[in-house]
């Protein structure tokens, strides 16, 4: 029986962890392996993430703390290139317009994980601010912020327009 729940779940949230992962980090690949990874983890351990009040930002936070784990291994090799490239076409596959990604990579971490939860995950703010380990004021904050910021560079005013 808890065998054919995991898998369940896995069929129903699967996407929808890597569209949220894939919001917060901006690589599809990166968000690939993400999820792959918490979810491998969320198997091993079934029993105590089945009970979780939502399992799914449990899968989104611990592939977001696994990306950190990375990174920190990581931080002392060479890059090759100066900057992180986004993949329009494969942002295109997990269904999430490349434009809201190239605006997405553009807010701090935090800002992309909030979107990420109340957005993508579609979950409240008591459970986003759970599973970021924040007050739910400063979900609401985050929010805000990425809203406006997003906001600004998915549709620029133009000011010619005003003048008139």
């Amino acid at each position: 029986m808890e065998h054919l729940d995991f898998e369940q779940f896995y069929g129903e949230n699967r996407d929808a962890c890597l569209r949220a992962v894939l919001a917060a980090t901006g690589d599809r690949q990166l968000a690939e392996d993400l999820v792959a990874e918490a979810f491998t983890r969320a198997w091993t351990s079934w029993r105590k993430v089945s009970r979780h009040p939502a399992p799914n930002a449990w899968i989104v936070r611990v592939a977001l703390n696994t990306r950190v784990t990375w990174w920190r291994r990581r931080r002392h090799e060479v890059a090759l290139t100066d900057h992180e490239a986004v993949d329009p076409a494969g942002a295109d596959v997990a269904g999430v317009d490349p434009a809201l990604l190239v605006a997405l990579r553009r807010l701090p971490r935090r800002q992309r994980e909030v979107v990420a939860l109340r957005v993508f995950l579609d979950l409240d703010t008591e459970t986003t601010a759970g599973a970021l380990g924040i007050a739910p004021g400063t979900v609401t904050a985050h929010l805000s912020r990425a809203v406006a910021a997003m906001r600004g560079h998915l549709a620029p005013v133009n000011s010619q327009e005003g003048e008139r």
